[in-house]
């Protein structure tokens, strides 16, 4: 299994993770459940795209519309709820 590493660089006002990790980088990569990311311990699969359907409460990584990967916790603030800060790691596996 290969990875990326990368790691969360701002926290936006809503709390979703804004990760160091380009579209660019990860556009071969297929977007469904056989790719992992983890981030301080707490895991999703899949890429999804910002229009996503996923409910509440779901922890979920998306294509940000800055160009980078990012690392949301559906209808919450998943830097406070899950306890992520600026500088936390991020591994995506494929």
């Amino acid at each position: 299994m290969a990875k990326l590493t990368g790691q969360v660089v701002s926290v936006t006002e809503s709390g979703d993770l804004v990760t160091d990790l380009k579209l660019s980088e990860i556009q071969s990569l297929p977007r469904d459940e056989s790719v992992t990311i983890l981030c301080e311990g707490h895991k999703t699969c899949g890429i999804y795209t910002v229009d996503h359907q996923e409910p509440e409460m779901t922890f979920i990584a998306f294509e940000g519309e800055d160009g980078f990967l990012r690392l949301s916790l559906v209808g919450d603030d998943a830097s406070r709820f899950l306890g992520i800060r600026e500088a936390s790691s991020v591994e995506v596996k494929f």
